[in-house]
């Protein structure tokens, strides 16, 4: 099937099994291996993707889904000379270790901040519950938000 999707503002037409999930289409087809794959079950976060400016975990989407919709991947909100805020924040507040997470979680504040844009402690942790991090304990992850949010974290 012919899908026409914008990826980080910039259309894309693309031939497509019916079968295909947006996370393999991001990485495979489209080269945007920001968008991590972590458990194929939609358990961990770490492939949350904006669709229409919501997140999603792109292995629950068919590319076909995304058909005539806009998708921004962690690769189209900003870069290592020009951060995006949240990421920023993330940085500053040392809310990644290995790493592997870092892109669905930045991608699930980017919308929860857009909802919340103070966020409390308690709505941060509500709103990125569904993103699992291995190495980081959540803490400096919670307090990147909230810094990006312009709230204080509460020790």
């Amino acid at each position: 099937m012919k899908v026409s999707i914008a990826v980080n503002g910039e259309q894309q037409q693309h031939d497509v099994e019916p079968r295909v999930l947006l996370v393999h289409h991001l990485r495979e087809t489209l080269g945007l291996t920001g968008t991590n794959v972590g458990c194929d079950t939609s358990s961990c976060g770490a492939c949350t993707v904006l669709l229409d400016g919501e997140s999603v975990k792109s292995c629950t989407v068919l590319a076909v889904q995304a058909d005539g919709r806009s998708v921004t991947t962690i690769e189209g909100i900003g870069s290592a000379a020009a951060m995006h805020p949240v990421q920023a924040a993330f940085q500053e507040h040392h809310g990644l270790q290995c790493g592997f997470c870092t892109p669905g979680m930045v991608m699930a504040a980017l919308s929860l901040l857009e909802e919340h844009p103070k966020p409390t402690e308690a709505e941060v942790r509500e709103g990125l519950e569904g993103n699992l991090c291995r190495c980081t304990g959540y803490h400096n992850i919670v307090a990147a938000v909230m810094a990006a949010g312009g709230s204080k974290a509460t020790a």
